[in-house]
């Protein structure tokens, strides 16, 4: 089976920019999906291919991002530091683990060769503190440029300081995790703030889920997810989390988003009265799309 690789690029408005980064790709890899959105300024996609391919189409992003994408131009709600700010690969089946860590080293070492500075997280992480996003992200992209130029944060590979346009960027190797996101009946992003602190699992909340609360342009406010385990905790129990904690402020769900896969286990008990927008099956479990059915 082939690896799936997840790049998210700092390009969430300019669609005429969107269709180069994709052209960027080439032609022998699959782009499964590619998801958009303005307020986080940022795009999202899932391709698949054998490992020469997808090490050839992700180097052929890169020099596309730091050509179309400058940082010190670009402001979104979600938090980056790079044009291409992260780059999972992903492996569906556990035997290909030792393979996507492979190639998620490869790639890093590629990508690196464009001038930009690019840091291993996740379980390739060289020590504990540097396995979450939020080590590298936290005070954005100035805050970067400050601890590499002093020497405290150093690359593990390419240049000690971030690109002047394109700034640095993260890759690993993972599972597949679902990229979650809930809206809220509100426009206050302090409770948003609030319900994310409680249902992540550094505030005691669930395991493996990453949160944060955001306002939208829509007036509506949004607790954004990454779930890292999808297959033991279901969407249903995120959701129902997210729902508790909601109505302890007086805040109701009502529409939830999904960004790129996800494997079809998450699905299990999803509760109707949650839409997910734009979501059709067929096209977005992994199952579905790699086995050929689309």
């Amino acid at each position: 089976m082939n690896l799936l690789a997840v790049p998210n690029l700092s390009e969430g408005r300019d669609f005429a920019a969107l269709e180069r980064l994709q052209t960027a790709l080439g032609n022998e890899v699959i782009l499964l999906d590619r998801h958009t959105d303005v307020d986080h300024h940022r795009a999202v996609f899932t391709i698949s291919g054998p490992t020469f391919d997808l090490i050839a189409a992700l180097a052929g992003l890169a020099a596309a991002a730091v050509r179309e994408i400058n940082m010190g131009e670009w402001q979104g709600i979600h938090p980056a530091i790079g044009s291409m700010d992260v780059c999972p690969i992903v492996w569906t089946d556990g035997a290909d683990r030792d393979k996507a860590e492979e190639t998620a080293l490869t790639v890093a070492e590629r990508i690196s060769t464009f001038g930009v500075p690019v840091f291993l997280y996740g379980d390739l992480a060289v020590s504990d503190e540097r396995r979450e996003r939020s080590y590298f992200r936290d005070g954005g992209l100035d805050s970067i440029w400050q601890r590499m130029t002093s020497g405290e944060l150093k690359p593990d590979f390419g240049p000690a300081q971030p690109h002047p346009t394109a700034g640095a960027w993260l890759v690993t190797a993972r599972p597949p995790l679902a990229a979650f996101n809930i809206e809220l009946d509100t426009n206050d992003v302090k409770i948003a703030k609030e319900v994310a602190a409680a249902v992540r699992e550094s505030g005691g909340g669930l395991p493996g889920v990453r949160a944060i609360g955001l306002l939208l342009s829509t007036g509506r406010v949004q607790v954004s997810m990454n779930i890292h385990d999808p297959v033991n905790l279901p969407l249903a129990r995120v959701a129902e989390a997210v729902r508790d904690q909601a109505a302890l402020r007086g805040a109701v769900p009502i529409e939830a988003e999904l960004i790129g896969l996800i494997p079809e286990a998450a699905l299990e008990d999803y509760p109707a009265d949650l839409p997910i927008r734009d979501f059709d099956p067929a096209f977005h479990v992994i199952e579905r799309r790699v086995s050929g059915e689309r």
